[in-house]
């Protein structure tokens, strides 16, 4: 196999090695509060939205770290690591309790900081200015497939459900452990760093900083991983984009945990309330797809680089705004175990909620496509850190986003959104054209990009 060939392999495999592990945690995700709800007459009083918030301020103080986590161990074996601790807090609502809950949320966290890192390494190092795009939006479409095919068996499995059984919830994780598990083993298929550019290696370029493989050496690397953290958070560029990401954090959690709640507490639904939250789920994943393979792997084929992108991600995003607004009741993110009655500017219509769904999934595959091409393409000798302060980022806008879903209304929270995305494109497109002006200068074709 040639040296693309590899490159392009590992690439893939660690896209489906994300899809298994995340249809396991963002299904886990998008019905927690749901299941949680139906617990919380027993001995169990978490919440899935704390929960969250716990899981997301871990990972972004853990980002501060995890550069130098990967430089020590290795990208290949961190996200080994990482995968088991995926699979051990979906494990945890097969038999809740309320302590276990809460401990595997900031294990988790832990782990997601240190295993997004080393697949922003691993995308990296796999990739150049010309295939970084295509990478991107390969590994994209591949994850985002986590979001059909868990959310699919909900939807099936839950239908015409109003009440989630103690039965119903163990068939659910166990599979869903099973399935987690099956994505951490396939990381081992990925080439051992001395097949392709690994973080240390000679012809890295300087990748995390290191040159040899030595203890001592490792050592080093790991303190100079946080120190090149540090510095390159505070460049222009970085500080710019984090104004992106930070609103991609805000979509993340909405998606993930806020609107499917919203979907399952509406009881003009009916019977289908439950089973919708899995056919919402389908709906962005298919969004996300879509997004994903247009934008990704048409990209060579597009002179016009990201901003065409990531503006009519931030157009998609505002029509469902504008949509779920006047289609979901403003208590529906708070609403209680019963459910909501309340009717916002229009009757609930389960095509617009799902209609919604999918734009959710376009716009955000439209944001995180495109940061991760130009993630990749500025910071190609500094992935690491690069990439541990763009989950920094996402991350605390994330779990900052899940501590006030526990108390504002939809309204609120869908303006929140716009007032950070609109912010965010702007910012977007600053760097874009940054890094525009900097290829032509070098020659170079901006279509590459």
């Amino acid at each position: 196999m040639s040296s693309e060939g590899k490159k392009l392999f590992n690439i893939i495999i660690l896209g489906v090695s994300f899809m298994f592990i995340f249809t396991a945690f963002q299904t886990c995700g998008n019905i927690a509060q749901t299941v949680i709800t139906n617990l919380n007459n027993t001995d169990f009083h978490g919440s899935g939205y704390t929960s969250m918030s716990i899981i997301y301020g871990v990972l972004s103080a853990s980002n501060l770290i995890s550069p130098s986590v990967v430089a020590i161990v290795g990208p290949q074996f961190s996200m080994v690591v990482s995968g088991m601790f995926y699979s051990l807090y979906i494990a945890v609502f097969i038999q809740p309790a309320t302590w276990a809950f809460y401990t595997a949320s900031v294990f988790i966290g832990i782990a997601a900081a240190v295993l997004w890192t080393a697949q922003g390494n691993c995308l990296t190092v796999n990739s150049d200015e010309n295939t970084i795009g295509r990478n991107s939006g390969v590994f994209w479409a591949l994850l985002q497939f986590s979001l059909f095919f868990g959310n699919l068996y909900i939807y099936l499995a839950w239908q015409g459900k109003t009440h989630i059984s103690e039965s119903d919830r163990r068939t659910v994780f166990i599979a869903l452990t099973v399935i987690s598990l099956v994505g951490t083993v396939l990381f081992f298929l990925i080439r051992k760093q001395e097949d392709t550019k690994a973080p240390g290696d000679d012809d890295s370029t300087n990748e995390i900083l290191g040159e040899s493989s030595s203890a001592g050496n490792k050592m080093m690397r790991a303190v100079a991983a946080f120190k090149k953290s540090i510095t390159l958070s505070f460049t222009k560029e970085m500080m710019l984009l984090s104004v992106t990401t930070a609103y991609t954090g805000l979509v993340l959690t909405f998606f993930s945990g806020v609107y499917g709640t919203c979907i399952g507490a509406v009881n003009r639904f009916g019977s289908e309330e439950k089973s919708l939250i899995g056919l919402s789920g389908i709906f962005t994943g298919v969004g996300e797809i879509l997004g994903g393979g247009v934008f990704g792997l048409l990209s060579k084929r597009s002179r016009s680089g990201r901003n065409p992108v990531v503006l009519l991600g931030i157009l998609v995003h505002f029509i469902a705004f504008y949509l779920i607004f006047f289609n979901m009741p403003n208590d529906a993110p708070i609403a209680p175990m019963e459910g909501t009655d309340q009717v916002a500017y229009m009757v609930p219509s389960k095509e617009v909620a799902m209609l919604c769904s999918f734009l959710l999934g376009l716009g955000d595959s439209c944001f995180n496509t495109q940061l991760l091409s130009i993630l990749g393409f500025l910071y190609s000798e500094d992935s690491a850190p690069a990439f541990a302060i763009f989950k920094f980022v996402q991350s605390i806008c994330a779990a900052v986003a899940y501590f006030y879903s526990n108390y504002f209304l939809l309204q609120w929270q869908l303006l929140i959104m716009v007032i950070v995305g609109f912010f965010g494109t702007i910012t977007f497109f600053t760097v874009e054209w940054g890094a525009a002006a900097a290829l032509a200068a070098r020659g170079s074709d901006y279509s590459s990009i």
